[in-house]
């Protein structure tokens, strides 16, 4: 289980973790204070610590990150915000792309494989999964450790038998 939202303070992180969270996933708070991810990650472990980053495409073609749920606008370049969550001592990262987020047309792959490129943690794709070939797409187009597709199952767009069918596994050393 892993717990975001509101997470402002190491006690935070604390009392999530006692509650039963397995990792904490860190956006507003971590561009407010980067030291927060060194410090959590020095406590508990960088598996423990998910650096979470709602990024926007830009119109010179960058990625921005946002914060405040996608709301707030940053300055920061989310490619290297996600070389800096690395340094920082973040385990993975979670990608949510505002642009696709809640459209159900897929993934920004071209980010994703970018990002995934750029740090040597699991990136977690966030943001557009509609039908069974988005996640196809993603996982043939990038290195994506991970997929989040929760309206894809909340909204029951797809079953996860559905989905397991519809995805190449490859087992490999």
């Amino acid at each position: 289980i892993t717990i975001g939202g509101g997470i402002r303070s190491i006690g935070d992180i604390e009392k999530a973790l006692k509650a039963g969270a397995d990792k904490i996933a860190l956006n507003t708070q971590a561009i407010k204070t980067p030291a927060i991810v060194e410090e959590a990650s020095r406590i508990y472990g960088s598996q423990c610590i998910v650096g979470s980053i709602e990024s926007k495409r830009k119109d010179n073609g960058s990625w921005e990150a946002y914060v405040d749920n996608g709301r707030e606008e940053t300055g920061v370049d989310v490619i290297e915000w996600s070389q800096r969550l690395e340094q920082l001592g973040a385990g993975e990262l979670m990608i949510t792309c505002i642009d696709q987020e809640g459209t159900k047309k897929g993934f920004d792959n071209e980010l994703i494989e970018i990002i995934s490129a750029a740090v040597s943690i699991p990136v977690i794709a966030s943001g557009g999964a509609g039908k069974v070939s988005h996640i196809t797409e993603l996982v043939s187009e990038t290195k994506a450790g991970a997929i989040a597709i929760a309206s894809m199952l909340h909204y029951k767009m797809s079953g996860i038998k559905e989905i397991k069918q519809g995805i190449p596994m490859t087992i490999t050393d």
